[in-house]
């Protein structure tokens, strides 16, 4: 058995060793035969033109083959050679020994300089690269024109590449092609380069959206089969509507409520959550943080309160559901709903989105115009109005005092009105019932706002109207936050928080009382404001809003008059601000 794998293995052997010398035999068959005869037909005909005789023992190169081509080309020469410019044809510099063949040589550039050489070939390699420049065909098609640019003479014998240099065709200047910068060609390149990624990235985008478009009515079918109940309304409800907007009463008819003039549907509210993406923490407080978000394609504010403040959530849940509670100057209530997240469960409160943000921050970015301020402080004292007036009627609206207005607690709009935020602490009255809905939240408001008569402890909290002019004092302060950023006698003084000269940051209870009460102090107002008739019109109403007795306070309707006839007396000041006598 192992002698006849011996004898397999010799056998494929000697095979391939037969296969290879005959493959090699042919490889060099392919070489032309250049075993030159001395002739006397030397001189060659290259495309129509004599070329010069060449030496007698030199023969021209031509492509015809021989059977055995190894047994060939046994005789070496003796060459000259010279590396151009070879400038006297009779220069030889030096000389070749072992060749196989000698060659001479001249050649044109692509600028129309001539140069010749002499060489001579040693290795059989050389000989197809160096003899066939200006043959016919050698192993397909010869190059146009190629006699105007190289002529190669190769000769076989001893110095046979002496005498002339071979002649090259007549050179004419068309035959130069002078490339140049082309910016059609240019742009033609970009566009063939660019186009197609274009046209790829459009197919791309327009089947992303079909894609996403047809993703997001699948989804939207599939939700209203699995819980029906969770989407009672249409996609049109579901956009947050401006503050007014007649779509609100329109859909509250048409659809399960929770009874609100304000915010979603309730079985919608529920739902909210999960259809809401937080973008980022705009602000934070001792209740919680407040969050961008993003909800049906628009930007959202997403209050969300600590699960400590549970109280805070559900009293302003339950102001802002109140029927005709909607107001232009009373921040947009969207809805609430209660989620975990990382589990820790929150509290979120979703209203309408502000990019400018509260007064406060606007205050302290910006100096404001005779203009802007009164445009602030109108709209204000607007939602005020609505705020503390109760409607009457089978859908009517209880009257609300806020207790803790701030700056901070007023958002500013896009285009420079303000509106009224925060109603986590706030009461309701009704003049029909004599309810007064104080709510179950302990916490007190803001100490720095606070009125006298809740810092000394001498308020009826049983009695609505005293706890509506302790708002009239907040408001006193925030009009002359105001007041002092704005342009008076080409001067605005830097913002400062009301008793900012006074008392620290985080002032106490008893701090608070003592500048306030016992001291009976009050925010300066800067001397040139008397020679400003606006300003000192507003510093005079800012001063009966803050007074030490209650009952001496303006009503906030009388505000809002107060400030819109000022501002009509100044001619500087255009207002597009409808008053609405309530």
């Amino acid at each position: 058995m192992e002698s006849n794998i011996f004898l397999g293995f010799l056998l494929m052997f000697l095979l391939y060793n037969n296969a290879r010398a005959e493959i090699s035999d042919h490889l060099r068959e392919d070489i032309p035969d250049l075993d030159m005869e001395p002739s006397s037909a030397s001189s060659a005909h290259l495309n129509g033109k004599e070329l010069p005789a060449v030496p007698q023992n030199s023969v021209q190169t031509h492509p015809r083959r021989h059977i055995k081509s190894k047994r060939r080309m046994k005789r070496r020469y003796k060459c000259y050679s010279c590396e151009p410019p070879c400038r006297d044809p009779y220069e030889f510099t030096h000389t070749c020994q072992n060749a196989i063949q000698c060659w001479k040589s001249r050649t044109r550039d692509a600028d129309g300089q001539v140069q010749e050489s002499r060489g001579c070939s040693t290795s059989p390699d050389q000989l197809p690269m160096i003899c066939s420049q200006n043959s016919l065909k050698i192993n397909g098609p010869s190059k146009r024109n190629t006699g105007k640019f190289v002529n190669v003479v190769c000769c076989a014998g001893d110095y046979c590449n002496e005498g002339d240099f071979p002649e090259l065709l007549p050179f004419d200047n068309n035959d130069v092609t002078v490339i140049t910068a082309d910016t059609s060609s240019i742009s033609k390149m970009l566009v063939a380069v660019l186009g197609p990624f274009l046209v790829i990235a459009m197919l791309g985008a327009v089947t992303i959206f079909f894609i996403r478009r047809s993703h997001r009515k699948r989804l939207a079918a599939s939700r209203t089969k699995q819980d029906p109940e969770a989407y009672l309304v249409n996609d049109e409800l579901l956009r947050a509507t401006s503050a007014g907007d007649s779509t609100l009463r329109e859909y509250l008819q048409h659809s399960v409520t929770s009874g609100s003039g304000s915010g979603l549907p309730l079985l919608v509210q529920r739902t909210l959550a999960k259809q809401v993406t937080l973008i980022e923490c705009i602000g934070r407080g001792k209740y919680g943080e407040v969050w961008r978000g993003h909800w049906h394609g628009e930007s959202i504010a997403v209050k969300i309160f600590f699960s400590r403040d549970e109280e805070s959530w559900k009293r302003e849940t339950e102001i802002y559901s109140t029927i005709l509670l909607r107001h232009e100057n009373i921040l947009g209530f969207i809805g609430s709903d209660m989620t975990s997240r990382n589990s820790c469960t929150q509290l979120w409160l979703m209203t309408h989105y502000y990019p400018l943000g509260s007064l406060f921050d606007h205050l302290n970015r910006n100096a404001l115009s005779h203009n802007d301020m009164v445009w602030i402080c109108l709209s204000i004292a607007n939602g005020l109005v609505h705020l503390h007036t109760e409607i009457f009627g089978k859908q009517g609206k209880p009257a609300m005092a806020h207790r803790d207005l701030k700056s901070k607690n007023i958002l500013v709009t896009s285009n420079g009105s303000c509106v009224i935020a925060d109603f986590g602490l706030a009461v309701t009255h009704s003049h029909v019932t004599g309810q007064l809905d104080l709510g179950n939240n302990p916490k007190v408001g803001t100490k720095r706002y606070m009125a006298p008569e809740v810092l000394d402890e001498s308020i009826d909290l049983e009695c609505f109207e005293a706890l509506r002019r302790t708002d009239i004092y907040a408001f006193g302060l925030v009009l002359w936050e105001v007041c002092r950023r704005t342009i008076s006698c080409g001067i605005a003084e830097e913002y400062k928080v009301p008793f900012y000269d006074v008392v620290p940051m985080d002032p106490s209870f008893e701090d608070m009382r003592k500048v306030v009460c016992i001291d009976n102090y009050r925010p300066s107002i800067p001397n040139r404001w008397s020679s400003d008739s606006l300003m000192a019109g507003m510093s005079k109403l800012m001063k009966e809003c803050w007074h030490q007795n209650p009952n001496v306070r303006l009503p906030a309707l009388r505000i809002k008059k107060t400030i819109h006839k000022l501002a009509s007396a100044d001619e500087k000041i255009r207002l597009d601000f409808d008053e609405v006598c309530v």
